[in-house]
């Protein structure tokens, strides 16, 4: 009998390895992903959205497993992206900021590429993606979004218009637009040379930058007559 029982225990054995080898091919592959907090919001409607920037929430990304089912902080191990970035950026840790130069809403994704499971066992490799929707509350309180006056100097002619939209002219004119954190300014001579900005907060060749304030702005484009006309 002596034989017959080693001969089982054996088997139990050699069961037992196989199994366990199976089970490792499916151990803890990733199926999905959710983001702590899943919305976010920045700002308000009586809060102009330039004063929003550098308002910045900490994400999480908890990554669902199976076999056996687990659920981990995976934050560091996704790629972050933001489909909105001039609204909402995030960074490689999963850190939103507003940028203060539009409101809405973007969407936050974290992605991750799996090509084995956390055994380092091969697979066939499957691309798991969770989300989250940041918001940027647009103001609507005209009082603390004043005008901005686009002043022409020169005796030369031409046009300029805004983005967001609200100006457009070929001499001097204002508008308000309020929920904007920043008004980009575009010059287009018309048969004459573009002679420069000023009162920009920033300024390169035909655009000018004028972040949105508490205040009255003005900027002044010079046009100037074409010296190829003069000749």
């Amino acid at each position: 009998m002596r034989p017959i029982r080693s001969k089982l225990f054996l088997l139990l054995i050699v069961s037992g390895f196989l199994l366990s080898s199976l089970s490792c091919g499916h151990d803890q592959q990733l199926v999905s992903i959710s983001i702590q907090p899943p919305t976010e919001t920045f700002g308000a409607a009586n809060i102009p959205v330039n004063e929003d920037a550098g308002l910045n929430v900490q994400l999480r990304a908890l990554g669902s497993y199976i076999h056996p089912p687990v659920t981990k902080d995976i934050t560091a191990q996704v790629t972050w992206t933001s489909n909105t970035p001039q609204m909402v950026t995030v960074d490689s840790a999963g850190l939103i900021t507003a940028t203060g130069e539009a409101c809405g809403n973007t969407l936050i994704s974290a992605t991750v590429q799996t090509n084995h499971s956390s055994g380092n066992i091969s697979s066939s490799g499957a691309i798991v993606t969770g989300n989250m929707t940041a918001n940027v509350v647009c103001s609507t309180s005209t009082m603390s979004q004043p005008g901005l006056t686009v002043k022409f100097a020169g005796t030369g002619s031409g046009v300029i218009t805004s983005s967001p939209l609200g100006l457009s002219c070929a001499g001097t004119c204002s508008a308000s637009l309020p929920g904007h954190g920043r008004i980009v300014l575009t010059a287009k001579p018309n048969g004459s040379e573009f002679a420069g900005w000023t009162g920009c907060d920033s300024a390169s060749g035909l655009v000018c930058i004028v972040n949105n304030s508490a205040s009255e702005r003005a900027v002044s484009v010079t046009f100037n007559p074409s010296t190829a006309s003069i000749r």
